[in-house]
């Protein structure tokens, strides 16, 4: 074993600890360390026996087992202690050594650490890294950014660990500066929750309005996982639909029906709140999570108020076919949506992101990764400067395709009163993307004529702001125009 280790690493919890044994077994010496001494013992004597680890009882200790430049990685939970760790590291480390935060951190936290260590010499990584206890060990999909003079010296380690897609290329590369990295990770954990979401409103549309049981629903799953919804999330649908409890009934009938969620896409939502982004399928899925959770509330109002009676008429393959199609429809516009706020945080924080390169980081090791995200790449690769989705010839055709089907099942749902809210707005965003004119006229009308908010006119040059005194007794002041 190597004196001094190629990278340390802070936190031994289940990430921690299968992305150091991930490294080990790829060649590298690992220096670890765990606020609770104890944990650094019990993994040097159990799954780090007689491989390259080196345990440390200190960060200082840590600091001094490190190679030149000193890449120090933190896998602690997002927020103070985070900013605790950096504190307790800057006075052992000298210019020019790293530090690495892989939590999943918001992003402004991020450029806000980037820049208050450079201003002491070091430089600073924030990278998302995504694919789980199973990513972590096998291979992550990992998305850095920070201190560009950082990615040099980690570059080896990173994408030696991360997941390898068919042609071997790493599903890791450099994002960009300070948070960049972070935000992607943060927009890729707000697809998440979109992709969770339509998979959820079709296993209760299956349940619900079809009356298929959970094993009935498995082999539904597993036809799709075989064709254009291959992706890890249909893949362990499928699984856990098909798992049994003791008892031999399906376990996902079992589990309480109350969502949890860290804040990923909370954050991705008001992201796009802030930068005027309608991401609204995101939206949707986050607040569908907090619906679930109002538990008592709903089993309350189950009892007192009425509504439909699901009651399904019609030939329940084709429903299924067109289920399929609504699913792929929905994930279509997630993406597009979740691209468009990508590239309006890159213009407002002046990323210079490369979107093919971040579909090709998300194909391989995360939770999203699916045989979709190639049609992405392609995507960008043919138009780098691919204004939205929905303008590339395959995703066009794709979605013009799935309409039908996607109508068809949103209008029976809604009709049996069987909520489907990320797949009803992503329809709604398609139909408002794709028009020329929307109501927004009289809504202008409206803001003028109760607080002079002032509007633009259809027969005028654009910039130019108009007052009305829709009452007669108003007066000539108007209100100025800003953009929220």
């Amino acid at each position: 074993m190597k004196e001094k280790a190629d990278i340390g690493l802070i936190g031994l919890a289940v990430m921690g600890e299968n992305l150091v044994l991930n490294m080990e077994s790829k060649g590298f010496t690992v220096a670890v360390f765990n606020r609770t001494v104890e944990k650094v013992d019990k993994f040097i004597n159990g799954r780090g026996a007689g491989k390259n680890f080196i345990g440390a009882h200190s960060l200082e200790e840590l600091v001094a087992s490190l190679e030149r430049p000193r890449k120090v990685m933190m896998l602690v939970k997002a927020g103070k202690p985070v900013d605790d760790f950096i504190e307790q590291l800057i006075p052992l480390l000298e210019p020019g050594d790293i530090i690495i935060d892989g939590g999943n951190s918001h992003f402004p936290d991020t450029i806000r650490r980037t820049k208050y260590v450079e201003s002491k010499g070091l430089l600073y990584i924030g990278t998302g890294v995504s694919g789980g206890e199973e990513g972590a060990l096998k291979g992550p999909s990992m998305m850095p950014g920070g201190s560009p003079k950082a990615w040099p010296y980690v570059k080896e380690i990173f994408q030696a660990i991360a997941a390898k897609v068919d042609d071997g290329s790493p599903c890791c590369d450099w994002v960009g500066e300070d948070g960049a990295g972070h935000y992607v990770k943060m927009v890729h954990n707000g697809i998440e929750y979109g992709d969770m979401q339509i998979i959820n409103e079709a296993y209760h549309l299956m349940k619900e309005l079809l009356g298929m049981d959970a094993f009935e629903q498995h082999e539904v799953f597993k036809k799709w996982n075989e064709g254009k919804l291959d992706s890890y999330l249909i893949e362990i649908t499928r699984d856990i639909l098909a798992y049994k409890d003791e008892d031999g009934s399906p376990l996902v009938e079992k589990i309480l029906d109350t969502a949890g969620q860290k804040g990923t896409g909370k954050w991705t939502a008001v992201s796009a709140l802030d930068l005027g982004i309608p991401l609204t399928l995101i939206g949707e899925s986050v607040f569908s999570r907090c619906l679930s959770a109002q538990k008592n509330l709903r089993v309350k109002a189950s009892k007192e108020i009425s509504g439909t009676e699901p009651k399904f008429k019609g030939d329940k393959q084709q429903f299924i076919n067109d289920l399929e199609e609504a699913i792929y429809a929905s994930k279509i516009i997630s993406y597009a949506q979740g691209y468009d706020l990508m590239m309006e945080a890159a213009k407002e924080y002046k990323w210079n992101l490369n979107y093919g390169g971040i579909a090709l980081m998300w194909r391989g090791g995360c939770i999203i990764r699916s045989v979709f995200l190639g049609d992405i790449k392609k995507a960008f690769e043919k138009n780098p400067k691919l204004e939205n989705l929905l303008f590339d010839s395959f995703f066009k055709e794709a979605v013009e395709k799935a309409q039908d089907s996607w109508r068809r099942v949103c209008a029976t749902a809604l009709e049996n009163g069987i909520p489907v809210p990320a797949m009803t707005s992503a329809l709604c965003y398609f139909d408002g993307f794709r028009s020329e004119r929307l109501p927004a006229n009289l809504l202008q009308a409206q803001r003028d004529y109760f607080g002079a908010h002032q509007y633009e006119r259809t027969d005028k040059p654009r910039g130019e702001f108009f007052h009305t005194d829709w009452t007669g007794h108003g007066g000539d002041t108007a209100s100025s125009t800003y953009q929220v």
